[in-house]
């Protein structure tokens, strides 16, 4: 340790070097008091990494210093940034404490909004090297984060291709892209973490589980501009060929605030999703509670989704299943209300369970959800649910969620199409002129 450079806790000096070598060792890295900045790091298998109360690790937002890496970008595999923190390819790997990492997101949001707005496509060299790595990412599908002008910005923490790994206790704020991203990982923990992200910030979703198993999330708060807690396993024909599903995840005694939905899965279901238990959460002004979105060329069967005891206020609407979701498509033959062709691209939902869940204030609706009508919603059992539409401050029914294609209704209350097997048992909706709007 003597002779390694020194670390210098000034919130100026770059300690890229002294970081990274301090890591490269193993073993427990403690980082104390004060504020490091760094560009992008690696943490190696066997590590521990201690954030002591008052340690701040402020990464410094030089987009050429986050060089390309082989990983997934919006569900699609490709070169990209570097991520911020990086573990990959390790095992037995622990970042814990009471300090904060920091992604500096101001800059990278600001530069993504102006690019995007522009129309254009890659301009600067850091975007036409990426454009040169990734040929063809003209048709390949996004999420709207930036894939068109390849500004492929990085993830604050990424875990790619690891096992055993616990990132508990720490504050993580202002991302650039993805927060947290478990990614083709196996045996997850995430406790006791706070995720901040401002309600501006572009695609900064607080926890992505992706093509992952074996992932507990628990006793989190996550306060974010995007998804809270989202699950994906991949997107359209990259995600289907690689059959890597996201299954086996717990959340539990979770909140989660603003975000544009509390516990999601999609939209990047390739893969499929499966064998998913959220417990005892509180989604509190999220523009949706439990959120599953998906649509036609997104692909997977989604099975086995259980969401127990949930508290959810305030929100635009508490429970959403959509096949009809419309971001990262311009073929509108996915949002056509004939029946498509079933392929390995067609999206599909069997075995929901909403249980003993509060979902009250909806301002725009109380619940919706619609299947395909080549691919029908299966098995929806709702019982002992209340949910009740707000009194004041409304918003059209049509902001339920993002979709496309299905024709605008004016009622309120839970919206059910292209579904089979559908049992409510003590079900109750204030608020509405109908509780339950069967559309087919």
């Amino acid at each position: 340790m003597n002779n390694m450079t020194k670390l210098v806790p000034d919130g100026q000096t770059d300690n890229s070097k002294a970081l990274q070598d301090r890591l490269d060792k193993g073993g427990h890295v403690v980082i104390p008091k004060g504020v490091y900045m760094t560009g992008p790091l690696t943490v190696p298998s066997g590590t521990v990494l201690e954030l002591q109360e008052g340690a701040v690790l402020k990464f410094i937002p030089d987009f050429g210093a986050y060089r390309p890496v082989w990983s997934r970008w919006e569900g699609v595999k490709c070169w990209c940034m570097h991520p911020c923190l990086f573990i990959n390819e390790a095992e037995d790997v622990v970042i814990k404490g009471a300090g904060v990492i920091d992604g500096s997101g101001r800059a990278w949001w600001d530069y993504s909004i102006e690019r995007r707005n522009s129309g254009k496509g890659p301009e600067t060299d850091i975007e036409k090297r990426f454009a040169a790595l990734n040929p063809g990412y003209e048709d390949q599908p996004g999420g709207g984060g930036g894939r068109q002008i390849q500004f492929l910005r990085p993830p604050l923490v990424q875990i790619l291709s690891s096992k055993n790994i616990t990132i508990e206790g720490v504050k993580i704020k202002d991302s650039p892209f993805w927060t947290v991203h478990p990614l083709f990982s196996d045996h997850v923990t995430l406790r006791g973490l706070t995720i901040e992200n401002p309600a501006d910030a572009p695609n900064t979703d607080g926890i992505d589980i992706e093509s992952s198993t074996n992932v507990l999330v628990e006793d989190c708060l996550v306060h974010v501009g995007d998804d809270g807690i989202a699950l994906k396993s991949g997107s359209g024909p990259d995600g289907i060929k690689d059959a890597a599903p996201t299954e086996h995840v717990i959340i539990r005694r979770c909140t989660v605030k603003a975000a544009h939905g509390g516990a999601v899965i999609g939209s990047e279901t390739a893969a499929g999703i499966g064998d998913v238990e959220v417990s005892d959460c509180l989604f509190d002004g999220t523009d949706r509670g439990i959120r599953i979105k998906s649509r036609r060329g997104r692909g997977g069967m989604l099975h086995d989704l259980v969401f127990k005891r949930l508290v959810m206020k305030d929100n635009l609407c508490p429970l959403v299943v959509n096949m009809y979701y419309r971001c990262g498509c311009n073929d509108m033959s996915c949002f056509s209300l004939d029946p498509q062709p079933v392929t390995d691209e067609t999206p599909g939902l069997k075995g929901l369970v909403v249980e003993d869940c509060q979902g009250t204030g909806a301002r725009a609706s109380a619940a919706m959800i619609v299947g395909l009508p080549e691919r029908k919603v299966e098995s929806v059992k709702i019982k002992r649910c209340h949910f009740s539409v707000a009194t004041e401050g409304l918003r059209p029914v049509r902001e339920s969620d993002m979709f496309l294609g299905l024709p605008e209704i004016e009622e309120r209350g839970i919206r059910i199409r292209y579904v089979d097997g559908l049992e409510l048992e003590d079900v109750t909706v204030d608020g509405a002129s109908r509780a339950v709007v069967l559309e087919d």
